[in-house]
């Protein structure tokens, strides 16, 4: 595939206007939050889905990939990340399930952790995308613009928990430069965005036949987490891990035996308890040219190996016409 002059400086435009625009909106607005009692949780046993799972992915299911086959490797490397065979996996957080149930065992006890994306007040996917493919909604939740987003996974490297998951085959790259660019879209929970917008409650929360998740206005929900900790001896995550999130969970034991837990059995997700925030001030304007000269450099990139790729390819025809 040749890039012309004119889909370079589209490409440009596109890239370099999602980089400087700003996104978030802070709009005086509710914000909310989340607490999750892992005292409650009891992973749905005798059900063939966990009940929150089950209503996420029903929620979402337009949502879900579709990626176009065959799938290109992401130039210059020879792999890609297909989760579409996989589409029934519930087990962990792919492109097709973005909340899944964590079984461990602890002090003698046997925990259930619903895991998803924790929301964070400062959140380093937003302020690491390169493309302004994420934003922290007015409501405080994190929402991937699936229109946006070139699949590079910058979100998922800077997230304490590594949330986001990637489906190759999909996306805008494709449209633009499905050889060379982009190796697909994130995805992840947002909250369910279109329904707390309109006053709702998010599909897991009404889907819990155990309340273990409480959903409501993010001071109600914090005091209400304090307040049962206090009151139950119990251990709160959330309220500080990252610089603070929307997430918050209740524990009868440490979080930190939880993570150590998690780290001897290697589990894909962990729940690490000391976590700085590398991005705890707001994006001011020479953050926003950082992240301009981010884009323009990559799209020198970009432009720099496609016009080594047509060389090496002119080059590789001469030879053929002398072996001829």
């Amino acid at each position: 595939m040749k890039l012309t002059r004119r889909q370079f400086f589209e490409l440009g435009g596109c890239l370099l206007g999602a980089a400087i625009i700003p996104r978030e909106s802070y709009a005086n607005t509710k914000k909310y939050a989340t607490f999750i009692d892992i005292t409650r949780c009891d992973g749905c046993q005798g059900e063939e889905i966990p009940l929150c799972v089950k209503a996420c992915r029903e929620e979402n299911k337009e949502r879900f990939p579709n990626p176009k086959k065959p799938i290109l490797p992401y130039w210059p490397r020879k792999n890609y990340e297909d989760w579409s065979d996989k589409k029934e996996l519930i087990t962990t957080l792919t492109p097709y399930n973005w909340i899944f149930v964590q079984k461990v065992e602890v002090e003698g006890k046997t925990l259930y952790l619903p895991r998803r994306c924790m929301h964070c007040d400062s959140p380093p996917c937003v302020k690491g995308c390169p493309f302004g493919a994420l934003t922290r909604q007015p409501e405080g939740n994190s929402v991937i613009d699936h229109n946006l987003c070139f699949g590079g996974a910058k979100c998922r490297d800077v997230c304490p928990w590594h949330i986001p998951q990637r489906q190759a085959g999909v996306g805008l790259y494709l449209k633009l430069l499905p050889k060379y660019a982009g190796g697909g879209v994130m995805y992840k929970c947002d909250l369910c965005d279109s329904r707390i917008k309109k006053g709702e409650i998010p599909a897991c929360v009404i889907a819990c036949k155990n309340q273990v998740f409480y959903f409501g206005e993010r001071k109600e929900v914090y005091q209400m987490a304090y307040e049962r900790a206090k009151k139950e001896g119990l251990y709160i995550y959330g309220d500080k891990q990252n610089g603070g999130t929307s997430t918050l969970y209740l524990s009868p034991v440490p979080f930190e035996r939880i993570d150590q837990y998690l780290v001897q059995t290697k589990a894909r997700f962990r729940m690490p308890v000391n976590i700085p925030n590398r991005y705890h001030q707001e994006i001011n304007p020479i953050g926003k040219g950082m992240v301009a000269t981010a884009v323009l450099s990559s799209l020198a990139g970009i432009a720099g190996a496609l016009i080594n790729r047509s060389q090496d390819d002119s080059k590789q025809k001469e030879v053929d016409r002398d072996e001829e």
